[in-house]
């Protein structure tokens, strides 16, 4: 369930009568089935973490339909493209980006080891129809917004010194990080014409959708164009029992934003 808050929620305190030393055990990992929408329609097999506090215990609507927009426009986003995915969960569109050509995929999540951890099972378990070398073509980092990224260029290939392709999948609901999220795509997306962020989301809190929406109105006041791609009524949102309009909780936005005002280099 979303949390029905605009904060994180406090802790749950111990119950009196447990020792101090008691501790729950952690909640296992689950897996969960996706199929790609295009041929050769690979099915993969998704490790989702047990349950933990940055959400990376599910597979979100937004990232399924983040996957499919990246395999419908694979040649104009992805093949051939370097990619990286910020805040990726188990890491669906980057994966879908390693198997529909991208030249390289950088897959991040928050310094977690258990999250970084999920992410590299995720890569190894690419399908053996994979004709990337060794999975070569994706690796999974830590990162935390708005930092420098020494470690994540890196692995661009020479001479690039940024991606053609940023993600940003159902995180838009982190509204006192957007700063910092704005910061990590200026700092990462290549300055030519035809290069994209894709920012996908549900308003799973729909009275404070204009709260997420603020992250594509900094993005204009920084200098981007900011174009509305997707709007698409799934059949259900990802919590039935959550507060506030169910069509607005089932509904997955998406935007592409890019550079204004360079050309057609």
């Amino acid at each position: 369930m979303f949390d029905d808050s605009d904060s994180d929620s406090e802790p749950i305190p111990l119950l009196p009568d447990e020792p101090e030393d008691f501790l729950p055990p952690p909640p296992s990992a689950t897996t969960t089935t996706y199929s790609l929408t295009t041929a050769p329609h690979e099915s993969l097999t998704l490790r989702l973490v047990g349950h933990n506090p940055l959400w990376g215990h599910h597979l979100w609507n937004a990232g399924r339909v983040t996957s499919e927009y990246l395999e419908t426009h694979a040649a104009r986003l992805v093949a051939g493209k370097t990619v990286l995915e910020l805040g990726a969960g188990a890491g669906l569109p980057a994966l879908t980006c390693a198997l529909r050509g991208a030249a390289k995929v950088v897959v991040t999540d928050y310094p977690d080891a258990p999250l970084i951890d999920n992410l590299r099972i995720n890569i190894s378990a690419l399908p053996s129809s994979y004709d990337g070398t060794g999975n070569g073509n994706i690796v999974a980092e830590p990162y935390l917004w708005g930092n420098p990224l020494p470690e994540i260029l890196a692995h661009l290939p020479p001479p690039a010194e940024a991606f053609d392709l940023v993600i940003l999948s159902d995180l838009l609901f982190n509204h006192s990080e957007h700063q910092k999220l704005l910061k990590t795509v200026l700092l990462t997306l290549k300055k030519t014409a035809r290069v994209r962020a894709l920012v996908f989301f549900t308003p799973h809190r729909p009275w404070l959708l204009e709260k997420d929406l603020e992250f594509l109105k900094i993005a204009e006041e920084a200098g981007l164009v900011v174009e509305k791609t997707v709007e698409r009524l799934l059949d259900n949102p990802m919590f039935e029992e959550d507060m506030g309009d169910r069509d607005l909780r089932r509904t997955v936005f998406g935007y592409e934003i890019s550079w204004k005002d360079l050309g057609s280099s």
